[in-house]
């Protein structure tokens, strides 16, 4: 092994755009729970369980869709 190596000549990493970014995400314990079960059958970590999700969802254009509702639910009913 050298003592000193030169990296003058070296170029950027091409494919460097294309990693992952580290970024805060805020999901509720029962959405966690939920992709950690998934996980584990699959034997792969939750966090790239989910990044698959929602890189399927992107990839295939998937839109949310969100209905609000005036009314408020009636006290006990599920």
């Amino acid at each position: 092994m050298r003592k000193s190596y030169d990296f003058s000549k070296a170029r950027a990493n091409p494919h460097s755009k294309r990693l992952k970014k580290q970024v805060t995400i805020r999901l509720d314990e029962e959405t966690i729970n939920y992709f950690k079960s998934l996980a584990e059958g699959v034997e792969i970590p939750y966090q790239t369980l989910i990044n698959l999700y929602l890189r399927d969802c992107a990839q295939s254009g998937k839109r949310l869709r969100l209905e609000w509702s005036d009314e408020t639910p009636e006290e006990g009913a599920a």
